[in-house]
C-alpha cells in the first residue's frame, strides 16, 4: 500500500493486440486507482477489456504503454523471472474452472502453491488449515474435489488463493460455473475477504447481483472506463 491508501495506480493505460494486420485496441488510456481493502468489480460486455485490465494489474499481461503500479511497484518494468516472484508474493488468483488436481485433497490442493516456498511443513499445515478455516471448508480438508460440489471446490480456490498471505486477490468470473447458492456462498467468502481479512479484491463479473457484493464498481466498454 502506497502512501496515500491506494495499492493499485493505473496511469494514461492502453493495450493493443495485433490481429493480423489489424491493431485491436483493448484499453484505451485507463487511469484508476483502487484502494487497499476495496472489492471492486469490473463490469462490462465480452471484449470491454476487463479481462485485460484484471491481467495486467496481476501480472499476467503486459500494457502497450502506461502506468500499472501495484503497492508502488511499476508491475510492467520486472522481468520475466522477477514477475513471476512478484506474483507469487503479492497476488492470489481465483478463475471460473476450479482447477483443482483430481488426485489431491482439498487440503494438498491449497497446500501446492506454499511448497514453493522455503516454509516447514509445520508452517505449511498451519497456513493451509487457516485458509480453509476462512472459506468455511475446515472440516472438507480430506475430501477429494470429485467429493465436493461446485462451490466447496471453487471455495478450495479461493484457500489455494489466500494461503500465501497475498494483498491482492484477483478474480476472473469466479460465479460463472456456479448454481446461484453456490455463487453467493462464494460471494460472500470474497466480500469477507475484504472486509474481515483485509485484503483488496477485484472481480471481473457479467452479473449485476455478484457486482452488489462489490464495494464499488466499476464499468468498461470498448477498452475505456464509462462512469
Amino acid at each position: 500500500m502506497t502512501a496515500n491508501g491506494n495499492i493499485v495506480t493505473i496511469r494514461n493505460l492502453t493495450k493493443l493486440y495485433a490481429q493480423g494486420e489489424i491493431q485491436v485496441t483493448a484499453l484505451d488510456n485507463i487511469s484508476l486507482t483502487i484502494a487497499a481493502r476495496e472489492f471492486l468489480t469490473l463490469m462490462g460486455p465480452s471484449g470491454s477489456g476487463k479481462s485485460t485490465l484484471l491481467h495486467i494489474i496481476a501480472g499476467i499481461d503486459r500494457p502497450t504503454s502506461g502506468e500499472c503500479q501495484v503497492q508502488g511497484i511499476d508491475v510492467a518494468q520486472l522481468n520475466e523471472s522477477q514477475l513471476a516472484d512478484w506474483r507469487n508474493q503479492n497476488v492470489g488468483f481465483v478463475f471460473q474452472t476450479f482447477n483443482l488436481i483430481p488426485v489431491l485433497t482439498a487440503f494438498e490442493n491449497v497446500e501446492l502453491p506454499l511448497l514453493l516456498t522455503r516454509l516447514g511443513r509445520a508452517e505449511r499445515r498451519k497456513q493451509v488449515e487457516l485458509a480453509l478455516d476462512l472459506v468455511g471448508l475446515a472440516d472438507r480438508a480430506k475430501h477429494l474435489p470429485r467429493q465436493l460440489s461446485g462451490g466447496q471446490e471453487q471455495r478450495v480456490a479461493i484457500a489455494r488463493a489466500l494461503v500465501t498471505d497475498p494483498a491482492l486477490v484477483v478474480a476472473d468470473e469466479p460465479t460463472g460455473n456456479l448454481d446461484s447458492h453456490s455463487a453467493q456462498d462464494v460471494l460472500k467468502v470474497l466480500q469477507a475477504l475484504s472486509t474481515d481479512a483485509g485484503k483488496t479484491v477485484i472481480m471481473v463479473t457479467h452479473d449485476p447481483k455478484a457486482a452488489a457484493f462489490g464495494s464499488r464498481s466499476i464499468h468498461l466498454e470498448k477498452g475505456e472506463l464509462t462512469n
